[in-house]
């Protein structure tokens, strides 16, 4: 069941749960997140980046389409990070139900404009938009990008931010960064930065880059307002340290794909679960219908 980012997150956001953002970026990685969420009864959004859906080609959106339709589940089809008018505008040709628009990098004022500019198109036909304020850090070993320096969201410009462009939800920097810390690196939320932008705020708010972030923090964060967040490294590795195994072990004639991504698909729901219950969206499907 299809349905829009605003229509997912504002039940989100009044029951108090975090809606998990996979980025699944390939069939054995949907196959993963899918039947994760169909036995966990979980909603959840299933998020491309521009970068990935280049890779994977137009059709592979026909795959996540289909798997959709066949499914009482409520998902939301989302571009994630979206740089351009073009990438935008692709995704919502291709049956997108939301889109975000990261102008993040540019002043307030031209970060306003972009985006009031995508709403405008995107609310036209029923699409749902998500906006960046602050920036999110990059670990650099992730294709989701971000910046080499936080800068924190203000909460009185998220405020002036939403109340300008009329977005469905805003992803805030609190301290997250894009793929797995290094070791000499310790992730820290601002808790207080959220704390007071909860208030400020009264659309559903976004966390990006929450792989690595320690559970008791992604918890009280979704506690206070956190509505969806966004985990790409996390499934990732899952797989793809199963599949080295699978590889390691010796036996060089294995090449078949029914022979090699089973255990690797299991190893991506096991992990998909984990942040399901750690979001509290474990069998809050049944709040969509």
């Amino acid at each position: 069941m299809l349905i829009t980012g605003k229509e997912m997150l504002d039940v989100a956001r009044k029951n108090k749960f975090a809606v998990p953002a996979f980025n699944a970026g390939s069939g054995q990685l949907l196959t993963g997140v899918m039947e994760a969420a169909e036995e966990l009864q979980s909603p959840f959004i299933m998020a491309i980046h521009p970068d990935e859906l280049s890779f994977l080609k137009d059709s592979f959106v026909s795959q996540v389409h289909h798997e959709i339709n066949n499914t009482k589940l409520p998902i939301t089809l989302h571009l994630d990070h979206g740089a351009t008018h073009k990438q935008v505008i692709h995704a919502i040709q291709l049956g997108f139900s939301s889109v975000m628009i990261d102008s993040s990098h540019l002043p307030f004022e031209e970060n306003i404009e972009t985006t009031k500019k995508i709403v405008e198109i995107a609310h036209s036909v029923g699409v749902s938009v998500e906006a960046e304020l602050g920036t999110i850090g990059d670990t650099g070993n992730s294709a989701e990008g971000g910046a080499s320096d936080i800068i924190y969201t203000d909460p009185n410009k998220a405020q002036e931010f939403v109340e300008r462009t009329n977005i469905d939800s805003l992803a805030v920097a609190i301290g997250t960064a894009h793929g797995i810390y290094p070791k000499d690196r310790k992730p820290k939320l601002r808790i207080d930065i959220l704390e007071e932008m909860k208030d400020k705020v009264e659309i559903p708010l976004v966390l990006h880059g929450g792989s690595s972030n320690p559970d008791e923090e992604i918890s009280r964060s979704v506690g206070l307002g956190i509505s969806k967040i966004n985990i790409s490294s996390d499934i990732k590795i899952s797989f793809t340290n199963k599949l080295r195994e699978i590889l390691n072990n010796g036996d060089s004639q294995i090449r078949e794909p029914n022979v090699m991504y089973p255990d690797c698909i299991e190893a991506t729901k096991t992990t998909a679960k984990e942040k399901i219950n750690l979001f509290k969206s474990s069998n809050k499907a049944e709040l969509y219908y």
